[in-house]
């Protein structure tokens, strides 16, 4: 090749990577938008459980069991929706996702009993929010090699601020409308919204990172293994294992928050002038959206396992004085955004942890494969935690079991996690030189 030819050769390859750098930003923000359309039916959840329980006459423990299967159906049916998004595309798939997510509010206006508000909310919306959720985050570990940490923990920033905007407004719909018309007006937002911005995802061209990117990329040796490999990897189990602990603490505080809320005094105080439980809800959704790309981006600079070990055991600590300092109403707001700020980052930690661990080629459907722990965490954190307070009339043991659950979890990403990941690659890479 002359230089002429290498010349031109460089220019092309130059131009598709600055094309590319551009397209992956644009299918963030796109991804970004689709997140924040299905946030509210998880994250608003706790503001619909005394009108919803008012409404159809039935106590918390029958009306969390709605949450559940939000959060099951969301997280067990993924592996299938990621192999159906690898086949049929993104757009198609997360369109329909978004639609399916609006769609349930909308339905759940007009139910009459628990079993029609499970079909609803349960099983539209979390079937719904599971295809948007996996289709998203497998897409982006795929746009961003160089930087899945980030990349992953910005949309699934999406999905934790998104609440953000619909926290007061919904807050103050609920009191002005009423719960069935606002569950319609925002149903439809939602749907709009997200199939709207899901029209522009599309799937990235083949176009290697540059730099000391392509050099990492390379030097990582990771083999690309389907589900059925990564299964059989007790690597795999311990990460699930992990995530459904983390999912466990704070799903129960996502669906419980409300009614602890309640029992400490809390709902009914001003602080800063504002109400104190949709002041903590706002600043609960800010921190738990920012962790997630900060500390993926943290992650990608500094390790995964060291970046879980600081994070896990922040929420830990963060529940305990949380729960010590239950009757101040200030500390009560500021310390649930400190919570939320050590929980949410498993959204973008676990997701990067496993494309690096298993490669890229199957990422979506294998997070789906994991993400079935967030269902399994939500049974623990939902019904089963409201149980466990019902019958011990306390908060303390659930809070004491959400603790614990952080600070083993912190332990096993630093002294199990780090050295088995390192002796799997170091293994992976041995047999590639061979």
């Amino acid at each position: 090749m002359n230089t002429r030819t290498q010349t031109l050769h460089a220019q092309t390859t130059d131009g598709a990577n600055a094309v590319a750098t551009h397209n992956r930003w644009l299918q963030l923000g796109l991804g970004l938008l689709c997140m924040m359309a299905i946030s509210s039916p998880q994250y608003v959840w706790t503001l619909l459980t005394k009108p919803l329980s008012a409404k159809l006459g039935v106590p918390l423990p029958e009306l969390q069991v709605t949450f559940s299967l939000l959060i099951i159906l969301q997280t067990f049916f993924s592996p299938f929706q990621g192999k159906l998004i690898d086949r049929f595309g993104p757009r198609l798939l997360i369109s329909l996702g978004t639609v399916m997510s609006g769609l349930s509010w909308v339905l759940a206006s007009m139910v009459t009993s628990t079993s029609m508000l499970y079909l609803t909310y349960g099983l539209v919306g979390g079937l719904g929010t599971g295809i948007v959720y996996v289709g998203v985050v497998g897409l982006m570990v795929r746009w961003f090699p160089d930087r899945r940490g980030f990349a992953a923990g910005a949309v699934a920033a999406g999905y934790g601020m998104g609440a953000i905007v619909t926290t007061f407004p919904i807050a103050a719909s609920l009191a002005t409308r009423g719960l069935d018309a606002t569950l319609w007006i925002y149903g439809i937002a939602f749907a709009v919204v997200g199939f709207l911005a899901s029209q522009g995802l599309r799937v990235p061209r083949d176009v290697a990172p540059s730099g000391a990117a392509a050099a990492a990329h390379a030097a990582a040796n990771v083999p690309n293994l389907r589900p059925s490999q990564m299964m059989k990897s007790p690597l795999f189990w311990l990460m699930f294992a992990m995530m459904t602990m983390m999912s466990t603490s704070g799903l129960m505080v996502t669906s419980q928050m409300a009614t602890f809320a309640a029992d400490f005094g809390i709902t009914k105080v001003v602080v800063f002038g504002m109400a104190a439980l949709p002041l903590a809800l706002t600043i609960d959704r800010f921190t738990n959206g920012l962790t997630r790309p900060l500390f993926g981006w943290v992650s990608d600079r500094f390790g995964r396992e060291n970046t879980m070990f600081f994070a896990f055991a922040l929420e830990g600590v963060a529940m305990a004085l949380w729960l010590l300092t239950r009757d101040n109403a200030v500390l009560f707001v500021l310390l649930s955004g400190v919570v939320f700020f050590g929980w949410g980052e498993i959204f973008s930690l676990f997701p990067s942890t496993l494309t690096d661990t298993f490669g890229t080629r199957h990422a979506t459907e294998n997070y789906g494969w994991l993400y079935i722990s967030q269902g399994i965490g939500s049974i623990f954190g939902g019904p089963l935690a409201a149980l466990l307070h019902l019958h011990a009339g306390s908060w303390v043991p659930v809070f004491a079991s959400a603790i614990t659950l952080d600070i083993v979890t912190a332990v096993l990403a630093l002294f199990v996690l780090k050295p088995m990941r390192a002796r799997f690659l170091q293994k992976g890479a041995a047999v590639a030189a061979n």
